[in-house]
């Protein structure tokens, strides 16, 4: 025999349907040739199911039921309709949205998914439709209209959805490959085949193993820590309108609610009988498709003054009774207001000329021995300050479970030297950092963890979306807790300045939920756009004295963060923390929710 032919015969795999053995075996001749075999056991374990914080199944692998339509016209429609038991209007509408383009010609095949009563209808009147074609087959079925971003999609069944989106622009593309958790925790959800790896000699006889045997292992279930019914109303809130809105509880970062809008369906991206809906995602400006809370980065505004004056008192550059004139001067100050006598008035006023002054006193210390040399000390003072603002989690990734996280960016020292174009760069030059402007960018989830971290005096756990994989809890990293740069004397100071916003005079005062005895410790936050009107923000947390959720808002183009995000805020907290919205606040609610409607 050829070497050659040892060495195929050593390497060749058997059949499948190879019986194994559990018989244990001595070690094998080493005179004698034997097989390689791998043998995929039988069993195909059922991929797990995704279910919300009070375990209401949101995903599940069901059967799916398809009516393939006949190719050829005419079609009766409206008996179509009879037979399924909808309307002229319902029939004639799922057959639009089944098409991927509106121009589609007549007999274009088509799918319709049906629920199971409608597919025994079909099948008890199969003969006088022949031309109707109906399969059944396991298909990831969505019990729940909302949270798309987070749910996400299973890449096996998105090829129709990558395929329709590659003829649109290509950028976006790359970018909607995040699948959410189902995507993130593809392979728990998919559980393992279990495969034996047994060395057989030439009789056949198995001889040990040749690599280690994988154990079966079924696919875990999903306990997410998102409340749908909450999640279900905060996307009544923002519906067809830009931005986020994350609620989390600071106490264990467990995210309550994960709205990116414009909102849309989570069985759109994969229901065969959904592309003309795909396409006009795909095609719409807002770019639905986008998971604005995790893949997009904008400027904070006025809620990073928060940020700034934890750092300030921490460099015992301002103390909590250090007072500034409202010196417009230096810097527009949209709200007219008494003079800031101290940080609590501050921050009530969002008085831009008093955080101007506040980062000033930061960037602008020159000590004894740099005297001789402010270019170094400024220099040294931002990078300072950038460290004590990336313990909050900022300009890095915080590890949320779920893909395409963006980082975020703090400027540096040398990215003010490259972009300034010299190294004798000024504060003037820089000034904007003081109201979250200009070249700072925080994605939602960090709008979120920072509040978070100012709500329980400096620490955090990483933001995550599942509390529990089957019986084993979340992700082991899920459980470090994390602690900022930060004292907690200095958070504890930025409170009674939060309360304030909410209170009579404070930027956010009509958004205040004392009348049902909510406190809400908050700040408002309007973002200056070259592009259209400005972006609104807003970031608090409550009950202010033992606070269970944190939320962050931002509504591009919303206009002033008093007007359009502190708003949707309060609702989301009441009726988290209540259950229900006052009465006094409902028709605040239905106007709002008319707006979220038509994306205005």
């Amino acid at each position: 025999m050829s070497l050659l032919t040892v060495f195929l015969v050593l390497f060749t795999c058997s059949p499948l349907q190879q019986q194994p053995t559990d018989i244990p075996t001595p070690a094998p001749d080493t005179t004698m040739l034997y097989t390689k075999r791998r043998i995929v056991l039988p069993e195909v374990p059922q991929r797990g199911r995704i279910l919300d914080r009070h375990d209401s199944v949101l995903v599940a692998t069901r059967p799916q039921y398809l009516l393939k339509l006949p190719r050829r016209p005419p079609l009766d429609t409206l008996a179509l309709g009879q037979l399924l038991g909808w309307g002229p209007t319902t029939i004639r509408k799922r057959i639009a949205d089944a098409l991927p383009y509106e121009e589609a010609p007549a007999g274009y095949p088509v799918q319709l998914r049906l629920t199971a009563a409608e597919a025994t209808r079909v099948r008890r009147k199969s003969r006088e439709w022949p031309s109707l074609t109906l399969t059944e087959s396991r298909q990831r079925s969505y019990t729940t209209s909302v949270g798309a971003h987070v749910l996400g999609y299973s890449s096996a069944e998105a090829d129709a959805f990558y395929n329709q989106a590659k003829r649109y622009r290509r950028g976006r593309f790359y970018q909607l490959r995040n699948g959410g958790v189902e995507g993130y925790y593809n392979g728990l959800l998919n559980g393992r085949r279990g495969v034996l790896h047994p060395l057989v000699d030439e009789q056949g006889q198995t001889q040990g193993s040749w690599a280690p045997d994988t154990t079966f292992q079924q696919g875990q279930d999903l306990y997410l820590t998102l409340d749908v019914k909450l999640q279900a109303y905060a996307e009544q809130l923002l519906g067809r309108r830009r931005g986020y809105l994350v609620a989390l509880d600071p106490r264990t970062g467990e995210i309550l609610a994960y709205v990116s809008a414009p909102v849309y369906k989570p069985a759109t991206i994969t229901a065969p009988d959904q592309a003309a809906v795909r396409a006009k995602l795909l095609q719409q400006e807002g770019m639905p498709l986008i998971n604005r809370p995790a893949m997009r980065a904008n400027p904070p505004g006025s809620v990073f003054k928060l940020v700034n004056a934890a750092v300030a008192l921490q460099l015992g550059s301002i103390t909590p009774t250090t007072g500034f004139r409202c010196d417009q001067s230096l810097i527009s100050c949209v709200h007219r207001h008494p003079a800031p006598s101290n940080l609590t008035a501050g921050l009530k006023y969002s008085c831009n000329p008093y955080f101007y002054q506040v980062m000033g006193k930061v960037i602008n210390y020159v000590p004894d021995s740099l005297v001789q040399d402010t270019v170094a000390a400024r220099h040294a003072n931002l990078a300072e300050w950038r460290r004590y603002v990336r313990s909050f989690g900022l300009d890095s990734v915080l590890g949320v479970d779920i893909p395409r996280e963006a980082p975020g960016f703090l400027p540096t020292p040398e990215y003010y030297d490259k972009a300034r174009g010299t190294t004798r760069w000024r504060y003037r030059s820089i000034y904007s950092l003081s109201i979250g402007q200009g070249e700072i960018n925080l994605t939602g989830l960090q709008m979120a963890n920072m509040v978070a971290i100012i709500a329980n005096r400096g620490w955090y756990y990483p933001p995550h979306l599942v509390r529990s994989i089957g019986d084993s809890g979340p992700l082991p990293r899920f459980t470090e807790k994390r602690y900022t740069l930060i004292d907690s004397v200095h958070f504890a100071a930025l409170l009674p300045g939060m309360l304030a916003v909410m209170q009579k005079g404070g930027t956010a005062d009509a958004s205040s939920l004392e009348d049902v005895g909510i406190r809400v410790a908050g700040k408002t936050g309007t973002v200056e756009n070259d592009e259209g009107n400005d972006h609104a923000a807003f970031v608090g947390f409550a009950p202010a004295e033992n606070p269970t959720i944190a939320i962050a808002v931002y509504i591009e183009n919303g206009g002033f963060g008093a007007d359009a995000a502190a708003p949707c805020a309060a609702l989301a907290m009441e009726k988290y923390l209540r259950g229900s919205i006052a009465a006094k606040r409902k028709r605040w609610e239905a106007r709002i929710q008319s707006r979220a409607r038509h994306g205005y």
